[in-house]
């Protein structure tokens, strides 16, 4: 029986190393994190893919909004972050996109694409704040997440393969066929768990990075911690899966994590006198021109459809629609 089972993982091995063979990139360090990850695409692949993502990617979500003050607000926000990116990180094709949604989310596709709803920003008080989500979200893109969750799913996948394959091909009385029958299901599930912690690290590692660029900038990177105060409350009241199970944490997790990291990095936050925080700012650019629009209308796509682009809370909201 070992010798099936050697032949078993022997195939399984080839069809991973067939996907290694295949990639361009492997193993790289992360310029933002410092960090070696599994990656299969190189950065311009990263840009290629997010912009074919991103196109009429809007238009499911209820469109731009096409209110000029508040849209330029993001897109100002959000570039003023970018020059806190790492020196490592090569030019992305970064655009900032304010969506005209009551869906309460924010989210990034590789290669620089950043998107953030009106049911969002509505809910915010401060332009700190807003550096906190569009500040995560970069994190998400120079982490390379998007790439490390696709590159992992593909070499799991191929593992999968080789091991059904090896089974498939042995005795049907043989020890392969009978512990196979039972392993193949088992690594399926485990290995999607393991796959959901990784979502669950990567947002916090986004956090980490998001405060990271926001103090670059000269922001409060307390507003990060008024963020997932916000997520919590707006979630209170939804039914949640265990987060055991969960792509991300709860709020009040990620609350803890980011009163952590304020106190051991950044003493000083909160402190005004230090950093910006612009309430009357964001009050003038972004809540009083949204309140002058119509109600956004509802989104086309549900965002359970697009469970790769999921952020904060968005899984409860979406749910309850």
């Amino acid at each position: 029986m070992d010798c099936l089972l050697g032949r078993w993982m022997r195939v399984a091995g080839l069809a991973l190393l067939g996907v290694l063979m295949l990639a361009p990139v492997g193993c790289t360090t992360n310029p933002a994190t410092g960090e070696r990850a599994f990656t299969l695409y190189s950065w311009e692949e990263e840009k290629q893919m997010g912009a074919q993502a991103a196109a009429g990617l809007a238009a499911e979500f209820g469109g731009e909004v096409e209110a000029r003050i508040p849209s330029e607000y993001v897109e100002e926000v959000g570039m003023k972050l970018t020059e806190g990116v790492e020196d490592g990180v090569p030019p992305l094709d970064w655009e900032f996109t304010l969506l005209n949604t009551d869906v309460i989310n924010a989210f990034a596709l590789p290669g620089g694409k950043i998107f953030f709803t009106r049911g969002l920003a509505e809910r915010l008080s401060d332009e700190a704040e807003m550096a906190g989500v569009l500040g995560h979200e970069i994190g998400h893109v120079t982490a390379r997440h998007g790439n490390q969750r696709i590159s992992k799913q593909i070499g799991f996948n191929a593992l999968l393969v080789g091991a059904a394959v090896a089974v498939g091909v042995s005795d049907s009385d043989s020890g392969v066929r009978q512990y196979g029958q039972v392993a193949i299901p088992g690594l399926a599930i485990g290995g999607n768990l393991v796959m959901l912690k990784y979502g669950r690290d990567d947002e916090s590692e986004a956090d980490m990075l998001g405060m990271r660029y926001m103090e670059r900038a000269g922001y409060d990177p307390s507003g990060q911690l008024r963020v997932m105060e916000v997520l919590e409350a707006a979630s209170e009241g939804s039914s949640r899966p265990i987060e055991w199970l969960a792509t991300h944490p709860y709020p009040e997790t990620r609350i803890e994590r980011i009163s952590q990291i304020l106190r051991e990095q950044y003493p000083e936050a909160g402190n005004r006198a230090v950093y910006t925080i612009n309430s009357e700012e964001y009050q003038r650019r972004m809540l009083t021109p949204l309140s002058r629009l119509d109600p956004a209308p509802d989104a086309k796509t549900s965002l359970l459809d697009f469970p790769e682009l999921w952020c904060g809370h968005c899984r409860a909201v979406a749910a309850a629609e």
